[in-house]
């Protein structure tokens, strides 16, 4: 992994949940992983103290020189005007290879550091169009939870911080060490950075009991041949009324809820061991290793062989 310093920006402002998130995952003591873990630093372009969201004042610890040191940067949201100073630590620790990291609307300081110029971005969905026409030179993915473009990387609004932090923890310590924090803060080990930020019917109080049990019957199938007519006949509905009520249900088509939890098994399949693609797209019911590339890279971003590169046991 890099170098564990991890140092976080305040600022007047502060988006308090935010600032929350990257202290919670990089600055909780965590002794069951001995000396291996992130060191945490706030560090601010003034002294402070800063108000923040909620009636808080924090103190920073240090100043810019911590970005010189750091081995990652996080900027948790963004408001007001960014000193000059505080672009040209950053324009100099990505120079010297640091990796930055924003929540939400941090994203707007790295676009003003110019560090995101020619790469794809995120930043919460209503800001998403603000962003793309203030910095016409980096691409602007407004409907995914996170992207990582290797050494910078941003993630949508506010939550989806979480997502992003747990897949650095990845990164930097492999997939049972992410699980592990992950079951610290009470959350998913892993939600792809692909997904969408919000989806436009939400699920209802009182889901069709069959649709429940039937997707627990699909996932224990995946391997297996399944069309929409076979999963309507397993809910007992006709292929009309089981694609509406599986809509309502899950927000997806069933065509992509299964495409997404086949990539999701070829994931966890990709990271637990060494089988072969062709074996792995068999496993996850893709039949084909062309049509498992095919999909995995358009859900995640990378080629399963990419992926397991980073993400697997031995990465």
């Amino acid at each position: 992994m890099p170098n564990p310093l991890v140092a976080c920006l305040v600022y007047e402002g502060l988006c308090a949940f935010e600032f929350g998130i990257a202290a919670e995952v990089f600055g909780l003591p965590r002794p069951e992983m001995g000396g291996g873990w992130y060191r945490f630093v706030t560090c601010a372009a003034e002294p402070g103290p800063f108000a923040a969201i909620g009636g808080l004042r924090v103190t920073p610890e240090a100043g810019l020189e911590a970005l010189s040191a750091a081995g990652t940067i996080v900027v948790p949201g963004w408001r007001g005007e960014p000193a000059a100073e505080l672009l040209e630590a950053l324009r100099a620790a990505h120079a010297r290879g640091a990796r930055l990291v924003s929540i939400c609307s941090g994203a707007f300081l790295l676009a003003r550091a110019g560090v995101l110029d020619g790469l794809r971005a995120t930043t919460h969905w209503r800001y998403a169009q603000e962003l793309q026409a203030h910095h016409p030179g980096l691409r602007v993915e407004p409907d995914v939870l996170y992207v990582d473009e290797g050494q910078v990387l941003t993630s949508a609004g506010s939550a989806a911080g979480i997502d992003l932090c747990l897949h650095i923890v990845r990164r930097d310590h492999g997939p049972e060490i992410a699980n592990q924090v992950a079951r610290r803060l009470v959350m998913p080990a892993h939600r792809n950075g692909g997904q969408a930020q919000f989806i436009e019917r939400p699920v209802p109080p009182r889901p069709d009991s069959r649709l429940a049990g039937l997707i627990g019957t699909l996932e224990g199938r995946l391997d297996q041949p399944l069309s929409v007519a076979s999963m309507a006949a397993l809910a007992a509905m006709s292929e009309r009324t089981f694609i509406r009520r599986f809509r309502e249900a899950t927000g997806r088509t069933p065509a992509d809820w299964l495409i997404g939890a086949r990539v999701e098994r070829a994931r966890e399949l990709l990271e637990g061991g060494g089988a072969a693609i062709d074996a792995v797209a068999a496993a996850s019911g893709f039949g084909s290793a062309a049509t498992l590339r095919h999909h995995f890279r358009r859900k995640v971003g990378l080629s399963p062989a990419e992926y397991r590169s980073r993400f697997g046991r031995a990465a």
